[in-house]
């Protein structure tokens, strides 16, 4: 019992505070006047806090305001569960109706049904489709015409072995905000396979109100600008505390408590398009994976089992899954989400993040030097500002890891001096590009402001996140890489660097024709590739100046 009322308080009571919802004026066309009858029915003058779409839909003021603004779908459409051949369009309509959706080329043709079970939402299937290929789509609801002026198009992801160009944007920090949500056209304007949302993907704050928890969520669905984006860019989505409990909450171990965890769990399903959300009934969450070609994705759930008296941030089930998932993982890049930072930097001490759980961050962090497992990058929200850390390894290559949670909010925090790059002014997204078409593959993050665009750029060799060079042998004494980075060759100037296996404490030798050969710990001689042409044709200082060991030796 102690334990209950311990996890109740942590995740219950801070709600209390939750912030007021920041309104749409009346007089924005269609949305004020429709979310100003929202608020009052679902939320301000209604008991139940179970209450949804059916409760208020056949009441006659909310009849006349859909008929009045010919509202086919009450929220998207929304691209998800993209693969290779097939992909789902997710929707829901303001009372039951069968609705089909038909996509070009090749006439493609999906239908389903609405219903109050699901709170009107669907998941329109369609298969047959070709890998990597763009599709434009119609919906009808009813037999009518659903959306409009909208003319949306979608892509399928490609094949494993397709060698192609992936750009995916991700963020999180997004409470609903008329003034702000200008976002959803700016990460549109990127023109993004994907859209990550890792948390805080609304400010709800309230786990006992599931009628809170749908108006927001049909407030941000029913915006243009969202439908604009997510009616051509597939979504994949995780929460984090005001979406999933409260501020800072953690769930606790139990699968079914506190009982609001279920409900929780069940608007969210109703909401996303999520490949699959945790273990299923008997193991609730959110946690998924997914690949776009070449590139796997672990959505971890950083809330659900949240027990910091346990030291974990996932529960048994959950972490077992993802060390499982990594293990087999043979793609080239690997990206792990989640909705709290990962660095030893975090806010709080680390009380609110990967930091708080040491041992099982170290648990992840080990495989990953232990089994050799190359490509990796973390993704993080949570922070209202822009990070790119660098989390070293010593058995291991350096982790980045690229965190960005402000696409919405007016609430800004510090920026953190331990930081690569740290950014907190206005409004943004993180953008990532898998460039798998060159020899060594290559990803790209970007970080892109509403106001200024892009204004950090950062790029990383698939050759650098690797703890162990390409042997140029089957012998394993010796290991070839090619220079990582350029720059001018001026005295004082880092020219490049390479990570090896274990220590150093040899000194380096150069080859005539500029390869650097050094011997580590690891027991392996490392040669490196260098753009050096060759030894140095002029006098250097050297005990008793003896030309034998320079390049004027004849």
């Amino acid at each position: 019992m102690r334990l209950c009322l311990c996890l109740l308080a942590v995740c219950v009571l801070p709600s209390l505070a939750a912030k007021d919802m920041i309104r749409t004026p009346l007089d924005v066309p269609m949305l004020g006047e429709l979310e100003e009858y929202l608020a009052q029915n679902l939320l301000f003058n209604q008991k139940n806090r179970d209450a949804g779409l059916a409760d208020i839909n056949q009441k006659p003021g909310f009849k006349a305001l859909i008929k009045k603004h010919g509202i086919k779908l009450f929220g998207g459409p929304v691209i998800g569960k993209v693969t290779p051949t097939s992909a789902v369009v997710w929707l829901r309509t303001p009372d039951a109706a069968e609705v089909k959706v038909v996509a070009q080329p090749g006439n493609i043709i999906g239908t389903a049904r609405t219903s109050k079970a699901r709170d009107f939402t669907t998941e329109v299937e369609l298969k047959g489709l070709k890998p990597w290929t763009q599709y434009s789509y119609a919906v009808t609801v009813n037999g009518e015409p659903a959306l409009g002026s909208l003319k949306p198009s979608f892509r399928t992801a490609p094949t494993r072995a397709q060698k192609v160009k992936i750009d995916i944007a991700f963020g999180g920090g997004a409470r609903v905000n008329p003034t702000k949500e200008i976002i959803w056209d700016h990460v549109a304007k990127t023109n993004p396979f994907a859209f990550l949302f890792l948390g805080d993907n609304l400010y709800i704050d309230k786990p006992l109100e599931r009628n809170r928890q749908r108006l927001y969520y049909y407030r941000r669905q029913l915006r243009p600008e969202y439908q604009r984006l997510m009616s051509s860019t597939a979504a994949y989505a995780i929460w984090d505390d005001h979406d999933f409990g409260a501020n800072d909450c953690a769930g606790g171990p139990d699968p079914f408590k506190p009982a609001w965890k279920v409900p929780v769990w069940n608007v969210f399903k109703e909401n996303w398009p999520n490949a699959y959300f945790g273990g299923g009934e008997k193991q609730p969450g959110c946690w998924f994976d997914f690949n776009i070609g070449d590139v796997d994705f672990f959505m971890t759930d950083g809330r659900y089992y949240r027990d910091y008296k346990k030291g974990t941030m996932l529960g048994p089930v959950q972490k077992k899954w993802l060390l499982e998932k990594l293990k087999a993982s043979k793609a080239t890049f690997k990206v792990i989400a989640s909705g709290t930072l990962w660095t030893e930097h975090a806010d709080k001490g680390g009380k609110d993040s990967w930091w708080g759980v040491p041992k099982e961050r170290e648990e992840i962090f080990s495989l990953i030097d232990r089994e050799k497992i190359g490509g990796v990058i973390l993704l993080s929200a949570d922070r209202h500002r822009t990070d790119v850390y660098q989390i070293k390894r010593p058995n291991g290559y350096t982790l980045y890891e690229f965190e960005t949670s402000k696409l919405t909010n007016d609430h800004t925090h510090g920026t953190k001096k331990e930081a690569l790059f740290s950014y907190n002014q206005g409004n943004y997204f993180g953008h990532l590009t898998f460039d798998l078409t060159k020899a060594d593959p290559e990803l790209t993050f970007k970080c892109i402001t509403v106001d200024k665009g892009e204004v950090y750029s950062l790029t990383l060799k698939r050759s650098q996140l690797q703890k162990e060079p390409v042997q140029t042998s089957a012998s394993n004494t010796e290991a070839t890489k090619l220079e990582p980075t350029k720059a001018k060759a001026t005295a004082g100037v880092k020219l490049w660097k390479f990570e090896t296996g274990d220590g150093v404490h040899s000194s380096p030798a150069i080859g005539s024709d500029g390869t650097v050969y050094v011997g580590a710990k690891d027991k392996k001689l490392y040669a490196i590739k260098t753009k050096i042409l060759g030894l140095a044709k002029s006098s250097w200082p050297m005990r008793r100046q003896n030309a034998e060991h320079t390049g004027r030796v004849k």
